[in-house]
């Protein structure tokens, strides 16, 4: 019998729910996939508290990598026995199992060289980082970017990118363990922002006059500052809301602030195109084969732990990317 957690309302850690499923079949154009990783995404959390609504009762999870064992009639792109990985919204809902059925549309064949734990905790993280670092702003060697959240798995990604590109990168912590982590992978400077006014040392870092980019996944309280850490015409990424969305922003601001632009992007409007997606996944994918980018798994949960691992993510506690192993 497979395993899967599930939900019945919407809420805190606690509505989730171990529970045994039965998969069955798959159909036209679906696969039935045997998960071995299964990654756990601060995305997750929206979720299962209601910030993105789903029927219920609903699955969790929306990344996981393991291998195809049937396929339904049409299935062209993948095969029984490819190692694949996968990453999406809605599509890809029910991420949290043992075994399930999913459409093939969604996988993407792994690489050699790539396991299925670094895939489980890199396939999300990496085609967020690949779309940021290639199709949000014309990054150029001697730009400086706003990193916050950097010890965390896309705050790790992004820094080591960043690094290969000639980029400053000032990254945001909270603790001064988080802020060795985030230098080791590539943050030229940090700023532990449970003491600091980040937006007054970012200042003093870039000697008045702040940063082209910022990448903003905490969201409302954070946001006023991401404003206030630009330079003229810089641009802020609010990719992330772990405090709350960002209340409503009168335009005006932007323009006081020295004529500001925002941007509010989402992971599944960067890889609804095949080719794009192709794109960026063999761009990410071959920095981490190659050894130019390295992804820390610094936390492992079993399935059945599922609502630990949602307060731990929550809480702050976790570094770098975190996974179930099955």
């Amino acid at each position: 019998m497979a395993k899967a957690v599930r939900q019945y309302e919407a809420g805190g850690p606690e509505v989730l729910r171990y529970e045994d499923v039965e998969v069955g079949n798959p159909g036209p154009g679906q696969v039935r996939l045997r998960h071995v990783a299964v990654g756990l995404n601060y995305a997750d959390t929206y979720f299962r508290n209601g910030t993105y609504a789903v029927p219920m009762p609903s699955g969790m999870g929306v990344e996981a990598a393991g291998v195809v064992v049937a396929i339904g009639e049409g299935v062209t792109n993948v095969a029984v026995g490819d190692r694949v990985t996968y990453t999406g919204f809605i599509n890809t809902l029910g991420a949290y199992s043992t075994e399930r059925l999913i459409p093939a549309a969604p996988l993407i064949r792994l690489p050699e060289g790539i396991s299925y734990e670094t895939a489980a905790a890199m396939t999300m993280r990496g085609l967020t980082s690949a779309y940021l670092m290639r199709r949000i702003y014309p990054f150029k060697q001697g730009d400086t970017l706003l990193l916050h959240a950097a010890a965390g798995g896309v705050g790790l990604i992004v820094s080591q990118w960043a690094k290969l590109l000639g980029i400053t990168v000032i990254g945001t912590v909270s603790t001064p363990e988080k802020a060795e982590i985030a230098l080791a992978h590539g943050c030229t400077h940090t700023i532990n922002y449970s003491h600091e006014d980040v937006a007054k040392r970012v200042r003093e870092l870039t000697d008045g006059v702040g940063v082209n980019v910022v990448f903003d996944s905490v969201g409302k309280s954070t946001y006023m500052g991401s404003l206030d850490s630009l330079k003229r015409r810089g641009l802020l990424v609010n990719v992330g809301a772990a405090s709350g969305p960002i209340p409503p922003l009168e335009p005006q601001l932007l323009a006081i602030k020295g004529s500001l632009f925002m941007t509010r992007p989402a992971l599944a409007d960067y890889i609804a195109d095949p080719a794009e997606k192709a794109e960026l996944a063999a761009e990410v994918f071959g920095h981490v084969a190659e050894g130019r980018i390295k992804i820390e798994i610094n936390q492992h949960y079993a399935l059945c732990d599922a609502v630990q691992a949602h307060r731990d993510l929550e809480s702050r506690k976790t570094t770098g990317s975190s996974i179930f192993v099955i």
